[in-house]
């Protein structure tokens, strides 16, 4: 039998090889089909058996699985493997992770399974591992989902603690010693004697030992990396300008483009008239694409030019026309057959028999993701092979589009996954690596960097889907007696597996997610999903649909706890079921000094949601000015279960905070005759810092498991705005943008 069969199921293979000098480590679950692409591109004399970590003379490296958006994963990643290889984490290399199965990633598809994060039953356990299934299945290598972390929390730790024990071994059967007497820090094992071998100089001697299958991990105790605040390891390259994205890539002979899409989203094109454009100075051709032109120039201003000179004839997308049309589709939902219902407490209809104490609709608008960095890839096809580089959350996917394009097997395809300004889940749509891979066949043999414009990337986004919820409630004895929700809006399911060819069954998570699972106690509680029609494409936006039902049902919370004549802090802390979340609102309220008193025209607005596992509770302060409501406090408290980096932590909830406030003050894309208006950041505006108060954020480490942080300080953003609003000014907003009803400074 051979090795790999004598592996129990949930055992990981640690493996390490010769690569001409040195050794490659790593961790690798048994059932686990995919080969180990580090052997794609090895030389003669080299191997590897593993994908995670590399060691060889020059030193040592972290493959990161995940891709680098400014939420500081390779830091973590890289702290990872450096606390259990005792390196520090100044002498750890980080690079991203080739296209490949190998790095799939298993914790994505937990969120959507209908089990609470706050049911901790064996079934409900269960019921969550079975997602590994299907995750292996797929083989996606995708960033996204809060997961990045708990995917590589004891996968990336093993890589790191296998190695040490083999570089351990080497060492002792070098001394002749036995491994219990050497110890290892700053990336060398010591003797008894005091005599120093680094590691560079044990690698080639480790690769032939056989590593341990399961090794032990540091306890927490013991750390002196993880549960601190790091520097980032990509600091230092952004902030002196050297840090290279897609757009920065240079190659001998490169040629740069755009794109000009058909306006109205998956509209064709009849033909197009480029004979102007054509003339144009620095213009070398134009390249008819499935839904609009690519225009290939001497640079990106030459190109961008000339594609707004071509003349073409679009066809007209089948979607409706205008923003209250679509409204309107989403309206009729509710009239249709019903998606979910996750929760159905006790007997809600009879709690309404004779009506409710409070009813009322909420709505959210479509948004754009409106990342700072314009959408660019530069793609190479020549010789039969294919070039990408281009920041990008799926490059497993970005490598199979690129194949099908090209006409060529996937094997001749390699995908160079640089950092991003910004992803927001934007950067997981194919549709710029498309274009540019389009571009680059019809270029064939001439590296192309095509770049979209501002313009084009706001009116051709795949977006957050428009919502809407209907609610009905009673209150009795000071308590929430009924509740009755109804969420509909289009499937981003539906809209963004199917672009990628995934097909999906059963309802949807996303349209009811981070609302029929918060851990509130209600009598009569329900929660209804209904499936809208796909019109614009959408997408996943950060924090998915927790994003428009945090709102929702948080906003709903509130308008209950006036209701009652209840403070809102104690309304919500006599539901509350868990233990964890009661940690994260006390915490809140102890941080802005809930309940004490304000002057007239300031209020405080308290929202609470669980999403990604992680319950976070937000306090934002108003006050009313003559010139409009200002935000003047906000503070923030989360359990992320174990934090491995405060700081960057903190920093995610800030950014998290701010991306959900600007998008409750002020965004929204609207459609004139089956176009979308906004356009650049004139029409599409963000929070600038002279608008924003300093954000308290506290952490907390009492869950049970570890979760990431990149999404769940979205959700409560513009619950607790809303809210803080209603108080200070008695006016309860339901719909979003809220400047569409008030003023702010």
């Amino acid at each position: 039998m051979s090795r790999a069969g004598r592996i129990t199921r949930r055992a990981l293979l640690i493996g390490s090889a010769a690569v001409a000098g040195g050794v490659v480590f790593g961790v690798w679950r048994y059932r686990s089909p995919y080969a180990n692409p580090l052997l794609e591109d090895l030389e003669a004399g080299e191997a590897a058996l593993t994908p995670y970590v590399r060691i060889d003379r020059s030193g040592i490296t972290i493959i990161a699985p995940r891709a680098e958006m400014g939420q500081g994963v390779h830091t973590t990643l890289a702290a990872l493997v450096a606390e259990e290889l005792d390196v520090e984490l100044d002498d750890v290399r980080v690079e991203h992770g080739p296209a490949s199965s190998a790095y799939f990633n298993e914790a994505i598809l937990r969120e959507g399974v209908p089990v609470a994060a706050t049911d901790l039953s064996a079934g409900a356990r269960r019921y969550r591992d079975l997602t590994r299934v299907p995750a292996k299945f797929l083989g996606m290598q995708v960033t996204g989902g809060s997961s990045s972390v708990p995917d590589a929390w004891i996968k990336m730790r093993k890589a790191g603690a296998a190695a040490r024990e083999v570089l351990l071994a080497a060492a002792a059967a070098r001394l002749g010693v036995d491994t219990a007497s050497l110890e290892t820090r700053d990336g060398s094992v010591f003797a008894p004697s005091g005599e120093r071998i680094p590691y560079t100089e044990l690698a080639a001697s480790a690769a032939s030992i056989e590593p341990p299958k399961d090794p032990p991990l540091k306890p927490a105790a013991k750390w002196r990396l993880l549960g601190k605040s790091q520097p980032r390891v990509d600091m230092r390259p952004k902030c002196t300008g050297t840090a290279e994205y897609s757009i920065d890539v240079r190659l001998p002979g490169m040629r740069f483009a755009t794109v000009r899409m058909n306006p109205e989203l998956g509209g064709g094109m009849r033909g197009f008239d480029a004979s102007a454009a054509e003339e144009m100075p620095g213009v070398e051709r134009v390249v008819g694409l499935d839904r609009g032109v690519a225009v290939v120039a001497s640079n990106t201003w030459y190109a961008m030019r000339a594609a707004q000179a071509i003349d073409v004839d679009w066809e007209t997308a089948a979607y409706p026309r205008t923003a209250e049309a679509h409204f309107a589709a989403v309206e009729a939902a509710f009239d249709g057959s019903r998606d979910s219902r996750f929760r159905d407490d006790g007997d809600v209809d009879r709690a309404f028999v004779e009506g409710a104490d409070l009813d009322g609709e909420y709505r959210v608008p479509y948004l754009a993701h409106a990342t700072m960095e314009p959408l660019n890839a530069l793609a190479w096809f020549r010789d039969g092979k294919l070039d990408i580089w281009a920041g990008n959350q799926m490059p497993t996917q970005a490598r199979k589009d690129g194949a099908a394009i090209a006409g060529i097997d996937e094997s001749e395809v390699t995908v160079h996954t640089t950092w991003m300004g910004g992803g927001f889940g934007r950067r997981a749509e194919m549709d710029f690596i498309q274009s540019a891979v389009a571009v680059a066949v019809a270029a064939e043999g001439v590296p192309v960097l095509t770049t979209w414009s501002r313009e084009e990337d706001m009116t051709h986004d795949a977006y957050r889907p428009l919502a809407i919820a209907r609610f009905r409630a009673n209150v009795a004895d000071g308590r929430a007696a009924a509740l009755d929700l109804e969420l509909a809006a289009p499937s981003v399911f539906e809209s963004q597996f199917g672009r990628i060819g995934i097909p999906t069954m059963g309802p949807d998570m996303s349209i009811v997610q981070a609302s029929w699972d918060q851990p509130y106690a209600i009598p009569d509680y329900r929660v209804s999903g209904y499936r809208a029609p796909v019109m614009l494409p959408v997408s996943s936006w950060r924090s998915v649909g927790a994003s428009q039902n945090g709102f929702f049902h948080e906003c709903i919370v509130d308008e209950l706890a006036h209701a009652a004549g209840r403070d809102p802090l104690d309304f919500r802390l006599d539901m509350l079921t868990d233990e964890v979340s009661r940690g994260v609102i006390e915490a809140v309220a102890d941080m802005a000094d809930w309940g004490a008193p304000l002057p007239a025209g300031r209020g405080k607005g308290l929202a609470f949601v669980l999403s990604f596992g992680v319950p976070t509770a937000e306090v934002i302060e108003v006050v009313d000015t003559p010139n409009g409501i200002r935000i003047i406090n906000a503070w923030a408290a989360v359990d992320v279960g174990t934090a491995l980096d405060p700081r960057n932590i903190e920093a995610q909830v800030q950014s998290g905070m701010i991306y959900g406030l600007s998008a409750a003050i002020m965004s929204e894309i609207t459609l004139r005759d089956g176009r979308v208006v906004q356009s650049n950041f004139h029409n599409y505006d963000a929070l600038r810092i002279g608008q924003l108060p300093d954000i308290g954020v506290r952490i907390l480490e009492n869950g049970p498991e570890i979760r990431g942080i990149g999404e769940p300080g979205t959700p409560p953003a513009a619950a607790a705005l809303a809210n803080a609003i209603y108080a200070a000014t008695g006016q309860r907003i339901r719909e979003l943008p809220l400047n569409r009803a008030l003023r702010f400074a």
